[in-house]
């Protein structure tokens, strides 16, 4: 649904989990291949997108540490403008709620949200196939968010299968520290020869984070959060950390936990989503 001409469009981009991730092998051009499960959550950035109608693509305001250039809600809308023949612009407004650098899928997120907001904002009327041809090459998240529904990931994350998780809570924590994925892909000790296995395989509780060792040696405080939170159960790290997070049957279990957080953590009670809300706010 295309909205009226002028009328601005505010829409969520929320996080995810990887439920497990396993590294199973190295393309020849340095990208590693993955499996992961992965759980979209209700903790959500907000995107609004304001049309403009000199064709310009603006930030309303800058996103610290995130140069303007290399933001992917910028180059999400440059890439929509360019494959739709797009004139017109817009100015992209990003409120953030999702930690940087925490392995939750914030900018991954905000891009899918961007590409899939300004093709209904300009008309541009481009079907969910190329949209995520567009994302794959925003990002190894970005065709996840757009996609839509908890998935079954392989490849680099590209190729994605729907994914049916029975309903839950998650604590999740944010260590006072971004990882940078690009230093743990590349580190010598991270081991790259995991089983592949079938989606039929996944169960509750399956599999480990294969980055998560990586990370815990160099991250001191990811180690901290970690080890705090398996202390209420099967705790593990989010893609390539350094958010962690654990599961739980219902919202007062989660935030039982959430009420016990020392001082000088932080850390939230989210729910598990089956469907990603922009797609169900047409």
């Amino acid at each position: 649904m295309t909205p009226p001409s002028g009328a601005a469009l505010r829409l969520p981009a929320p996080a995810k989990l990887n439920l497990f991730l396993h590294v199973v092998g190295r393309r020849a051009d340095g990208y590693h291949l993955l499996q992961s499960a992965f759980r979209l959550i209700d903790l959500c950035d907000w995107i609004t997108l304001v049309p403009r109608a000199d064709g310009e693509i603006r930030l309303a305001q800058d996103i610290p540490g995130v140069p303007a250039a290399e933001n992917l809600v910028v180059r999400a809308a440059y890439a929509l403008q360019a494959a739709a023949g797009v004139r017109r612009g817009a100015t992209l407004a990003i409120e953030k709620r999702i930690p940087l650098g925490g392995g939750l899928g914030g900018g991954s997120s905000d891009a899918a949200t961007a590409l899939v907001g300004l093709n209904r904002l300009w008309g541009a009327g481009l079907p969910a196939a190329e949209l995520a041809r567009l994302a794959v090459g925003l990002g190894a998240d970005v065709p996840f968010f757009v996609f839509g529904r908890n998935a079954f990931a392989e490849g680099i994350g590209e190729r994605l299968t729907p994914l049916v998780l029975d309903p839950a809570w998650y604590v999740v924590l944010a260590p006072p520290t971004g990882v940078s994925t690009a230093a743990v892909f590349a580190a010598p000790e991270l081991t790259r020869d995991a089983k592949p296995i079938k989606i039929t395989a996944f169960f509750k509780g399956f599999g480990r984070n294969d980055l998560e060792p990586v990370v815990c040696a160099r991250y001191a405080a990811v180690a901290e959060h970690l080890a705090w939170l398996r202390g209420f159960g099967d705790a593990r790290m989010s893609g390539a950390g350094s958010s962690v997070f654990a599961e739980f049957g219902s919202e007062a279990e989660a935030r039982a936990v959430v009420a016990r957080i020392p001082e000088g953590m932080r850390g939230w009670a989210v729910r598990g989503l089956d469907r990603n809300p922009l797609f169900e706010r047409r």
